[in-house]
């Protein structure tokens, strides 16, 4: 539970940075990337986490559970995916040292 709650609070202070960043007309590509591959990354192990806990309950209709891990398998796919995102992470990062 502790390991969860961390890192929904690390993905939340990642996409309020890069948020931060756009209102101050700052470069923020490369956080909102960062932030859009791990959130994506650590809703999909809270969810499977999440339907462990719940056990066989957890892969039934019963309990929002078994949404919450489609949905974020999703959130790993729409708007690029993780290994789309860390070829962006890796090209500005690239570009930051030329």
């Amino acid at each position: 539970l502790a390991d969860m709650a961390t890192g929904i609070e690390t993905a939340k202070y990642l996409l309020y940075r890069g948020a931060w960043l756009l209102d101050q007309n700052e470069p923020f590509e490369k956080i909102s990337s960062m932030g859009k591959l791990y959130a994506s990354e650590v809703a999909m192990k809270v969810a499977t986490k999440a339907v462990q806990v719940f056990g066989g309950y957890g892969y039934t209709k019963d309990y929002p559970v078994e949404r919450y891990m489609r949905e974020a398998k999703l959130f790993e796919i729409i708007e690029g995916t993780s290994e789309i995102q860390r070829g962006v992470i890796a090209n500005l990062l690239l570009k930051e040292h030329e």
